[in-house]
């Protein structure tokens, strides 16, 4: 059986996705399926596919007919995948090379159901990154999920398959926050879920992706602090302004307009003071930041802050 089956939802990706193939071709771990689902593309996406698959026969293409990412993940994960790990990769991101190899050797502890590194975001090119995201010690609990998740996207996270397949899959009528409200299900469920302190992933970040839209995004959270509360968790005021600071820096970091970062940085602080600067470098610097946004123009905002 294969070690790990990575999984790749793709919409219109032509521009992206060979960088994203070509990264998961050089992983020092090399016993590795690639299941690309395409959504619905419009654009050259099955196409390249193809070319990759008639290079590397490890790289295999599936249809989704544009029933949305979950839908492609759930199908890929249930019915196509013959590996023993789940690996999750979105279409525009970039795998460090030893990623597989460093979580190879510790899903070896039987104890651990899933894995995720650290994030590096960037936009032009991942040498250009310059903000990483922080792996908390311990495993992931509920509490970590709703302030500030941890995980940060669906492209850092690898599952044992049979873990995944008794939690159950992601909520396909959920646009938004889907990720959360299916990493609250599985850390609820009593999976052990562990950081790994190293960076295993370029996070590209756009500002015309789905979490760009930031109210959306309140309004998944909001679905998914439903499910929190089937297993007895309720965001506290501190979780709630940790999130809005995570929004705020969001809202920074793809240009949003020039107010939108402050409102959510003021709300933060009325919320929770202690919450919003329980990470003081991390409040006091996106505080500063939105407060400086409304003054500076437009390029220059995205040049210091994305």
């Amino acid at each position: 059986m294969t070690t790990f089956s990575i999984i790749i939802p793709c919409f219109n990706a032509a521009q992206t996705l060979s960088e994203t193939l070509d990264a998961i071709r050089l992983q020092t771990h090399s016993d590795w399926e690639v299941l690309c689902i395409d959504d619905g593309s419009c654009d050259d996406t099955i196409g390249l596919i193809q070319r990759y698959a008639r290079l590397d026969p490890r790289i295999h293409l599936l249809l989704n007919d544009a029933k949305g990412p979950s839908r492609a993940r759930n199908m890929a994960a249930i019915n196509g995948a013959t590996g023993d790990v789940l690996a999750f990769c979105d279409a525009d991101d970039i795998w460090t090379h030893g990623k597989l190899t460093q979580m190879a050797h510790e899903f070896k502890d039987p104890t651990i159901d899933a894995l995720y590194g650290q994030i590096a975001f960037f936009e032009d090119c991942p040498s250009c990154a310059t903000t990483y995201s922080t792996v908390p010690a311990g495993p992931l609990s509920i509490h970590m999920l709703l302030g500030e998740n941890p995980v940060c996207t669906m492209s850092n996270i690898a599952i044992r398959t049979s873990t995944f397949r008794e939690v159950g899959g992601f909520d396909e009528s959920m646009t938004h926050n889907e990720d959360l409200d299916w990493l609250i299900r599985l850390v609820g469920s009593g999976a052990r879920v562990q950081g790994m302190d190293c960076l295993h992933t370029y996070y590209r970040a756009s500002p015309y992706g789905l979490s760009s839209n930031l109210a959306a995004m309140r309004q998944g959270r909001a679905q998914a602090l439903q499910t929190a509360a089937r297993y007895g968790h309720h965001p506290s005021k501190a979780e709630d302004a940790i999130y809005s600071r995570y929004l705020a820096r969001r809202a920074l970091r793809l240009g949003h307009s020039r107010f939108s970062a402050l409102w959510l940085a003021l709300q933060g602080i009325c919320i929770s003071p202690a919450g919003f600067f329980n990470v003081p470098k991390r409040g006091v610097f996106t505080l500063l930041a939105a407060c400086t946004a409304p003054f500076l123009p437009a390029y220059l905002s995205r040049k210091f802050f994305a």
